[in-house]
This record gives C-alpha cells, structure tokens and sequence, in this order.
C-alpha cells in the first residue's frame, strides 16, 4: 500500500508520547515531533521570530541611494535589507517568503533570503526596505507584492558582508 506524504504528516501529527504525571497532576502529553512538523508545514521554525512588516523598495540611481550600505558593503540586488536595527539587528538574514520565486538579476529564481545589513532614516519599526538593483526598472519584479504586509523571520547571522 502507498502513503503520501500527506498521510504520513497527518499520522505522524495525531501521535503524541505521554509523559508521567506528578501526583494529583492531570497527564501531561508532549509531542516535539509533531510540534516541528507542523512548524515546518505553516513555514515556522521553533525559536524563529515571525514580524508582519511593510516593505518600501529602493534602487541605486534614486537620490540619496549610495553604492555601499551602512556596513560598508556594496549593495546587492534582490538581497540587500534597509532595517531598524532595533527590530531586526543589522547582519540578521531573513527569510520573506513573498519574495521566493521572483527573478532575480541573474536569471535564477529568489529562495525568499535577504541580509539586513543597511538602515534608512525613513525605517522606523516593523518597516524594511528592501534593495532591487540599479534603476526604476529593478523595481518591477517586487511591484507585485502586497509591501504592506510580508511575512519577515529571523532565520540566522551573516559575517562580512551579505554575498553577492
């Protein structure tokens, strides 16, 4: 008999492992398997943090716009953050999963990482700006978003600067 994988997600969810109970405590039940499964399944990792954020783009050739973030890094298209250190610290990566698929200045599709590592006067709380690339026409590829609300997770660190 074949499973699919739905199938075995949906068993795997249903067992749980029980765990003695103290005296005249009710038993307790655990299940860290099914816990990251189902985090897995709604794209949340335990001990991520998960923002709901609005997003502004910039490109370079706006005015104010430099070649170098606030680290000293050069600006990467379609991976370079503008934050507010204070929500998100600078060399955090993130993942906004709005963004995976899009075309990326390569050719390749986007996998939804970006890198924290530039801040904006504008960028105040749970607001980003993410980076397109070199003028206007960069932008197009993220126009399709809703930008008042991605869903923004904290997936790591990076040293140095973002890759390029």
């Amino acid at each position: 008999m074949r499973r699919t994988l739905a199938g075995f997600l949906a068993a795997a969810l249903a067992m749980s492992i029980a765990l003695p109970a103290s005296a005249g405590e009710p038993e307790q039940r655990s299940d860290p398997l099914g816990d990251l499964i189902t985090g897995a399944l709604t794209g949340s990792v335990p001990g991520s943090v998960e923002y709901r954020m609005k997003a502004t783009l910039y490109h370079a050739g706006a005015k104010g716009i430099r070649a170098l973030d606030s680290l000293g890094c050069k600006v990467v298209a379609m991976r370079t953050l503008a934050v507010d250190k204070s929500v998100i610290p600078r060399r955090t990566v993130v993942f906004i999963k709005e963004t995976v698929g899009l075309p990326m200045p390569n050719g390749a599709k986007h996998d939804g990482y970006w890198y924290a590592s530039d801040i904006g006067g504008a960028i105040k709380g749970n607001k980003l700006d993410l980076f397109s690339g070199q003028g206007a026409s960069s932008m197009k590829p993220l126009m399709n978003l809703n930008l008042a609300t991605l869903s923004v997770t904290k997936v790591g660190e990076f040293k140095g600067c973002p890759p390029g």
